[in-house]
């Protein structure tokens, strides 16, 4: 399933994605966990300001 997934993200002429990954703090422990989020290439900058 995963290859079909990629296959499908990488079709010519369609939108182009970026994996975010960003290191998020737990208020509670204080532990670092990670969040990964599929963007649009032109949106990166607007979520990482977030």
């Amino acid at each position: 399933m995963a290859k079909k997934v990629v296959a499908t993200l990488k079709k010519e002429g369609g939108v182009t994605y970026a994996k975010v990954i960003r290191a998020v703090k737990s208020e509670k422990t204080g532990a670092y966990s990670f969040k990964e989020e599929m963007v649009p290439t032109p949106m990166v900058q607007e979520t990482l300001k977030k």
